[in-house]
């Protein structure tokens, strides 16, 4: 386990990661709104996390990549399934309602891991007001 730095020692090494401006105004926002002093002090956590949890950022994205393309096989079924339904066919849907079940479970796994970690803010802290 990493050994976590006193609040008494002065932090002597940089971290530098390039960004769009638009992208560090975002993150900035973010950060105040999850109510971190700093874009700094919310990427130390979020990497703090990372290391604590020994979970790498790349597993979630491509997590809900998979479960959105699933999503997306699975509206063209029912799309297929009312139309057929709209011609008078005979309609047989339990695989259909099989997947959207078996999707649903796996969203559910993905978040229950997502809110594992430490417990988040309740309530975000107030934007400074602009004069």
């Amino acid at each position: 386990m990493p050994e976590i730095p006193s609040l008494s020692r002065t932090r002597s090494s940089r971290l530098s990661v390039r960004a769009w401006p638009d992208e560090l105004e975002c993150w900035s926002r973010t950060a105040q709104i999850l109510g971190h002093s700093t874009t700094a002090d919310w990427v130390r956590t979020l990497l703090q996390d990372a290391v604590l949890s020994h979970r790498h950022g790349g597993a979630v994205d491509i997590e809900m990549r998979k479960l959105r393309g699933e999503l997306g096989l699975i509206g063209n079924n029912l799309n297929q399934l009312a139309h057929a339904a709209h011609l008078g066919d005979a309609v047989a849907c339990g695989d259909t309602l099989q997947d959207i079940d078996r999707l649903k479970d796996r969203t559910d796994i993905l978040l229950r891991s997502l809110r594992s970690g430490r417990p988040r803010r309740l309530r975000p802290a107030p934007l400074p007001v602009m004069h």
